[in-house]
């Protein structure tokens, strides 16, 4: 039996001890966890970790993912630069991700974006027309001359051809899907949940930077 005073000495002791020491760091599987690309994609700064989502306004699992990643994205590390991407994989897709070029074309994608999912995930707008888009941007403050004028632009034109591409290049067959680096595919089919896709592409950003795993 334990001395009064030096059991509660060695308990704090033990306590402290446990306390500091570093929590275990889950691995993930290549295959099981997350996806390898193959060959490995350009990324848009080589100096730092590229993180692209690949998504559709109209996927409730997109509009579901939204709270994790804009978590994620106010304590991601500095050195990771993250990049919406909408996916094309139809014209009802096209649409909407040439709604999204249009309002980053004008300057309003930050305000719009939410938007955008509110009204095709809970007010079931379909936002698949011009004419649809165009009486949506001038109820939130863009002139329909504007909203022409950027829809019609040279710019908008050949984000829509790049991202007409974008999602064989990176092998995407649903969404939402995160890419770290060029090299890893994140996909909730893998994952099982959003928070494990986060927990995932921390990992493979960590594995990217040569840091251990947080």
């Amino acid at each position: 039996m334990w001395r009064t005073g030096l059991g509660v000495a060695f308990l704090a002791l033990f306590s402290s001890l446990l306390s500091a020491a570093p929590a275990e760091t889950r691995e993930y599987t290549a295959g099981k966890d997350y996806e390898v690309i193959n060959p490995p994609q350009p990324t848009s700064d080589p100096s730092k970790v590229e993180v692209l989502e690949f998504f559709w306004y109209g996927c409730p699992h997109c509009y579901h993912f939204e709270p994790d990643l804009n978590a994620w994205l106010k304590t991601k590390p500095d050195n990771v630069v993250f990049i919406r991407q909408p996916a094309v994989f139809n014209d009802r897709w096209a649409a909407h991700a040439k709604m999204f070029y249009t309002a980053e074309a004008l300057g309003v994608l930050d305000k719009l974006h939410p938007l955008f999912y509110e009204a095709i995930q809970v007010k079931k707008l379909a936002l698949a027309s011009e004419d649809e888009q165009a009486k949506f941007f001038t109820e939130h403050g863009v002139t329909k001359d504007a909203f022409q004028k950027a829809y019609k632009s040279f710019a908008v034109d050949a984000k829509m051809r790049q991202a007409e591409g974008m999602g064989a290049r990176y092998g995407i067959s649903g969404t939402p899907t995160l890419v770290v680096n060029g090299k890893y595919r994140v996909s909730g089919s893998l994952a099982k949940s959003y928070s494990n896709m986060i927990a995932i592409t921390n990992y493979l950003i960590a594995k990217e930077s040569g840091k251990p795993a947080k």
